[in-house]
């Protein structure tokens, strides 16, 4: 099994003998024999980036207590390339062994859910989920529950997928609210990225009454300082993810790019790009408190800075963990089609943590990594003890 700090189980490398990309699976843990990661394609995709990755799945199971381990795949390919829906094809052809009884796989950057799926009904396997789902009594209504989880709608014309992990990020962020006693309409935040996790995060924020007073893209950053239209602005994005400047009112400042990370702001969430944050940005940054919502936004010589000067930060997986997690509570029954019921679940176990890891912050000196980190040790010990002893960890109805 393994500890969630420690080496990976398995690391392979594959070659597609198309056009000669490479693939990689890292499966760090295995409970209950299966292990859960998505599958991302980029240009320039490596092992070391895949096993970071698939180490932040196994800490996000831990901390959530869900009854699986973490794995992670990669594809260094271009997914605009015309060739790419082949090469990730023939890639999940490869990786059979391990996606028929391990691993359970699902969207990453570069491969959208359906695309997944299309490849795993070409294989024979319905649905990315298909190694926990085969072992559901009935794997038939299993698979309709996390189809209709999955595509169930929600407000706005998107789906609970689509949201969910938006979702779980604003639900982290008005966890630090709650746990510092901040009135909800006077924080103010700082968002970089508007797709699914730094829009969603910036959509839910905004329905919620904080004030979103930065807002940034590709081409730059938006300010407003009594906060932006977040839904207005969202509604403007092209198919590239961008803000059109020509519907943006002319009341907002237009900044530079990385003029977000500087906001003075309470709460400042980099969902953008791993590295935002590095030790060149830490003299600039202003806000009370970090939540990552990009995998490693923040490098760690740069948190341990931020650290000295009184800003934690809220890990990535912790923070960025909602659509992970809500996926198992689909297979595992704890949440349905219903988005209601899902939003409540994501928010209780958000608002349960949170003030945990800013409690060993404030009394013990702890960062809050280092708090989310003895949570998920903790847990994974006992998942090792009782796999020992032969106690059932995973039952999917």
């Amino acid at each position: 099994m393994g500890l969630v700090g420690g080496e990976p189980l398995m690391k392979v490398t594959w070659t597609d003998p198309v056009t000669g990309s490479n693939g990689f699976l890292v499966v760090h843990t295995l409970v209950s024999g299966l292990a859960t990661g998505g599958t991302r394609m980029r240009a320039g995709c490596t092992m070391e980036e895949v096993e970071h990755l698939a180490r932040g799945m196994a800490r996000k199971t831990a901390v959530f207590e869900l009854p699986v381990g973490g794995a992670k795949g990669g594809i260094d390919c271009d997914p605009k390339d015309p060739q790419a829906k082949g090469v990730l094809r023939r890639y999940l052809q490869a990786m059979r062994p391990w996606l028929d009884a391990h691993w359970v796989t699902a969207e990453d950057l570069g491969v959208p859910q359906h695309l997944i799926d299309e490849a795993f009904e070409e294989l024979g396997m319905h649905q990315s989920y298909h190694a926990a789902i085969r072992r559901a009594p009935d794997a038939e209504r299993t698979l309709r529950r996390v189809r209709a989880g999955l595509n169930a709608p929600v407000p706005g014309g998107l789906l609970l997928g689509d949201v969910v992990g938006g979702y779980g990020v604003a639900q982290c962020c008005l966890g630090v609210v709650h746990a510092r006693d901040w009135d909800a309409h006077e924080t103010t935040v700082a968002v970089q990225g508007v797709g699914t996790m730094g829009g969603g995060a910036a959509f839910y924020l905004h329905e919620a009454g904080l004030k979103v007073v930065a807002l940034a893209d590709a081409a730059g950053t938006l300010y407003h300082p009594d906060g932006l239209d977040v839904p207005a602005l969202l509604e403007t994005r092209d198919r590239f993810g961008e803000i059109d400047r020509d519907q943006v009112p002319a009341d907002v400042q237009r900044l530079p790019r990385d003029a977000v990370l500087s906001q003075e702001v309470d709460v400042l969430i980099p969902a953008a790009v791993s590295f935002a944050i590095g030790t060149d940005q830490v003299p600039d940054v202003a806000a009370r408190v970090i939540v990552e919502a990009a995998n490693n936004p923040v490098t760690p010589e740069a948190e341990e800075l931020l650290a000295t000067r009184g800003i934690p930060v809220i890990p990535d997986f912790v923070a960025n963990a909602g659509a992970a997690a809500w996926a198992w509570w689909l297979l595992l029954g704890r949440v349905d089609a219903d988005p209601v019921l899902s939003f409540q679940v994501l928010r209780e176990e958000m608002l349960a943590k949170i003030p945990l890891l800013l409690a060993a912050w404030d009394t013990e000196g702890h960062t809050p990594r280092d708090a989310a980190l003895m949570l998920a040790e903790r847990r994974n010990e006992q998942n090792r003890v009782a796999e020992e002893s032969g106690q059932a960890l995973l039952s999917i109805p």
